[in-house]
């Protein structure tokens, strides 16, 4: 398919109050603004539309990803500003990807986006509500340390009853929605929250086959400790010896979604420092929206002379656990996990199936156990309305499309849903609990580690308190 530029196409004639933009006094400072080459490549044929969420739910031309480019394209040739009333379009976008799968141009709608975020960041006026929430989730859930003492006071909320005063009343929602967002994607506290501790290095089962490093994550590490330690069961049980730093902190997705370059490029540089002569062959991860942005630090790092080579070689040793498990193959034996047939409906995260292209090897991996089936569901691809932290900067949106997730996937009649994102998992466990669908939720990497121990899954539940011995007594404990 031809380009033709926006100026020249038929997008404008379709779209005539586009044509009222005003020109600008201020636009695209000159640090890495969008390529007017990628801007190019799109041909407005508008075959994005029906994959956007956004699109889907405000459903105006503005908060489509053409519509984004166009505004991309004025902005750069001084034909509009950016301000308020543009970037609110920007940040509309859910950064999910979908439309790059589906553009069939190729344009490289993630890099736009990517670039467009930090100049928002830097060049626009933030309301002191949004400045204040912003500074409250980036100064808060990029950091464990910062984060656990939190818990204490969260245990508390949920065991007096006032979370549930707190949510019968609806005030909160009322007054700070988007602090009734935040507080509605918590989970259950349990002890496995105060959890967290791995030995440096985990010795494999068996012949070693690889030495891989693994991430813990941010909320990972607090919300989803029994998925850190079920990874780590799976690695050492399929021969890997695995090297957990502890110097590791969170691998900058959060910040690095929503333009917050500094900090991104702070963090990857300390995850990088962290495994630094470790001498792993891999370095593995649980979590899509990590894995994708832990793939893009030569990108993130690009303009430091320091740490620009030190970031393409650790990008290029990234895997997610998915990605990995398929291409080494497992070695030990997978038990069934239910007497009888098991259905499950595998939801796709978007930095997993858009972002990293990995979306038959969860998939692989699960039909692996004896006596499970998958189940598909309607728009499997598209956004649950999570993104990162985008359920609680735009908790409308995300709404409406964590509505529709869960009842897509529970329409598949699955007796459980393997998510491999924490952020997925919990926008979906929100949403199944207020549609009141009791339906269990895990990682795949659970589902496998219990395979492998023969642990049926009536016995358990997916945050069930860890026993002592959590990972597999075999293994001494050894110092990196």
């Amino acid at each position: 398919m031809t380009s033709i530029p926006a100026k020249d196409s038929n997008f404008l004639n379709q779209n005539p109050h586009l044509g009222e933009l005003t020109p600008a006094e201020t636009g695209f400072d000159a640090k890495h603004p969008p390529q007017q080459d990628l801007i190019d490549t799109c041909v407005h044929c508008g075959f994005c539309l029906s994959t956007c969420p956004s699109y889907r739910v405000i459903g105006k031309e503005m908060d489509s990803p053409r519509g984004r480019i166009y505004m991309m394209d004025a902005i750069n040739k001084g034909e509009t500003e950016l301000k308020p009333a543009t970037s609110q379009h920007f940040d509309s976008c859910l950064g999910c990807l979908a439309c790059v799968t589906t553009c069939p141009s190729g344009v490289e709608y993630d890099k736009l986006i990517a670039a467009t975020r930090p100049q928002v960041e830097r060049n626009v006026p933030r309301s002191l509500g949004d400045r204040l929430l912003r500074r409250l989730i980036f100064n808060l859930f990029p950091y464990p340390n910062r984060l656990r003492p939190l818990l204490y006071p969260l245990l508390a909320y949920q065991k007096s009853g006032l979370r549930r005063w707190v949510r019968s009343t609806g005030l909160l929602k009322q007054v700070f929605p988007r602090l009734a967002a935040m507080e509605a994607i918590l989970p259950n506290i349990t002890p496995d929250f105060f959890q967290g501790d791995f030995p440096d290095v985990i010795r494999a089962q068996g012949e070693t086959r690889y030495r891989v490093g693994m991430i813990l994550g941010c909320v990972q590490r607090l919300f989803f400790h029994p998925v850190n330690a079920a990874t780590a069961r799976v690695l050492t049980a399929n021969g890997c010896e695995v090297v957990i730093p502890k110097t590791q902190g969170c691998c900058a997705a959060l910040p690095a979604h929503q333009g917050q370059e500094s900090q991104a490029q702070a963090i990857a540089r300390q995850m990088i420092d962290s495994f630094e002569g470790s001498n792993v062959d891999y370095i593995v991860i649980n979590a899509a929206g990590c894995g994708h942005t832990l793939k893009e630090y030569g990108h993130i790092l690009q303009d430091d002379p320091e740490y620009r080579q030190k970031a393409q070689d650790f990008a290029s040793r990234v895997r997610d656990v998915n990605e990995f498990l398929i291409d080494v193959g497992l070695t030990t034996p997978l038990h069934p996990l239910a007497d009888g047939e098991l259905a499950i409906a595998y939801q796709d995260a978007c930095h997993l199936i858009h972002g990293q292209k990995i979306s038959s090897q969860p998939r692989q991996l699960l039909r692996q156990i004896p006596q499970v089936s998958l189940r598909e569901s309607v728009d499997a691809a598209l956004c649950c309305g999570s993104a990162g932290v985008y359920n609680m900067l735009q908790p409308e949106v995300a709404d409406e499309l964590g509505q529709l997730k869960v009842e897509n996937l529970s329409n598949t009649g699955a007796d459980l849903i393997a998510s491999a994102n924490p952020g997925c998992s919990l926008q979906i466990q929100k949403h199944l609990q207020l549609q009141g669908r009791d339906i269990p939720l895990y990682h795949p990497i659970q589902l496998l580690d219990y395979a492998i121990r023969g642990q049926r899954l009536e016995m358990l539940s997916p945050q069930e308190p860890l026993p002592q011995k959590s990972l597999p007594q075999n293994q001494a404990l050894v110092k990196q």
